[in-house]
């Protein structure tokens, strides 16, 4: 059963990581919608698909998100109680390190566990099944946005196009017309591409990188703007690029090892594969460390900036960050074969973090006393 100082510290500390969770939350989402906003204008995937796609990487997006919430939230929750005297209060009344160590570690506890299932588990899945909706929607042309019997804008400025039937999958379609225009330049007049066809059907490149129609029986007009030598072609068929896919440019959504489920890379072999392997694990270690080094660069006395602890643990944070990712890159480059260099600087800020939360609590004796 919890004791009423417990309840107090998990109530402040709940509310600090949920607030800071939710504004860091506000922040990335505007940043994943603006990327995947753009790959929808470049054509990387159709709109329909758009706030799916979102919601399953904004999964994999937490596993950078929750530690620096779960460590910028006992930050602030515990460096207010230090300011408002609240902490010399208790600690004058008999409350030692396992009064402070105790509610702290039931809050960080569930949360590492959730770090370590999203990062492990939830995250990968998220981003296989973002990438398999994206690979879906670009073999249909209903996904792609088009309707039977109205005019449709193709994306990058790609021109219109106008069914006036389609099967259900939306593979097959009817009578298809599609016009684009092509810049001229100093030797060539601007032109008017108008195609028509009795019967189309879309299909992708082998490696997913273009999405085209299979125009059949039907006719070719190119028309240059201010001339008169219009040109006129019959075929029996023409292919047309119906948009072409982009690469992401969010670093990762197109990364197959990112893609691999945890239990494959425990068998990988290549530098690549173990550095990821040891990024996942790294994330739900790096969060309780946080947690441990949050105590002690939490402590403040009332008359101490009250931003200046703060940004010296966000230094911290960005210190210990880059130490990891150096560590990654060194595993990726098969310059170290495991993730030793990466346990070690767990072990050592945690050390470091516990140094400096006993040297704090620490009994002291005053200078000219006998010991």
């Amino acid at each position: 059963m919890l004791r009423i100082l417990d309840r107090y510290f998990l109530r402040e500390l709940l509310f600090s990581v949920l607030g800071t969770a939710i504004v860091l939350l506000v922040i990335v989402t505007g940043g994943t919608f603006a990327a995947v906003l753009k790959q929808v204008a470049n054509g990387s995937f159709p709109a329909s698909v758009m706030f799916e796609v979102l919601g399953l990487r904004m999964i994999d997006v937490q596993t950078a998100l929750l530690p620096m919430a779960l460590f910028l939230g006992v930050l602030t929750a515990l460096g207010r109680l230090y300011r408002d005297s609240e902490m010399h209060v208790l600690a004058s009344s008999g409350m030692g390190p396992r009064g402070l160590l105790r509610p702290v570690m039931l809050l960080g506890l569930p949360m590492v566990t959730l770090i370590a299932l999203i990062s492990l588990w939830w995250g990968p899945w998220s981003v296989r099944t973002a990438n398999a909706l994206v690979e879906q929607a670009n073999r249909s042309v209903i996904a792609a946005g088009l309707e039977a019997g109205q005019f449709t804008e193709l994306p990058g400025k790609g021109g219109i196009i106008f069914v006036d039937s389609m099967n259900a999958a939306g593979t097959k379609l009817g009578k298809v017309f599609v016009a684009s225009d092509k810049p001229g330049d100093k030797t060539h007049p601007p032109k008017i591409n108008v195609i028509t066809a009795k019967r189309g059907q879309l299909y992708q490149e082998s490696d997913g990188a273009g999405r085209f129609l299979a125009l059949f029986d039907g006719w070719r007009y190119e028309l240059p703007m201010g001339h008169l030598n219009w040109r006129r072609m019959q075929y029996a068929r023409q292919d047309a690029a119906l948009s072409s896919v982009q690469p992401g440019d969010d670093g990762g959504d197109n990364d197959p090892i990112h893609e691999m489920s945890t239990g494959k890379l425990f068998g990988a072999r290549s530098s690549e594969q173990r550095a990821e392997l040891a990024w996942r694990i790294a994330s739900p270690m790096a969060s309780l460390v946080l947690i441990l080094l949050a105590l002690p660069l939490s402590r403040q006395t009332p008359r101490e900036p009250r931003y200046g602890r703060l940004l010296i643990a966000v230094l911290s944070y960005f210190i210990y960050l880059g130490l990891l990712s150096f560590g990654r890159a060194l595993i990726g480059q098969g310059k170290v074969p495991n993730s030793a260099p990466l346990w070690g600087l767990h072990l050592a800020v945690a050390a470091l973090a516990l140094w400096m939360f006993w040297n704090q609590y620490r009994a002291r004796v005053p200078k000219g006393a006998k010991a």
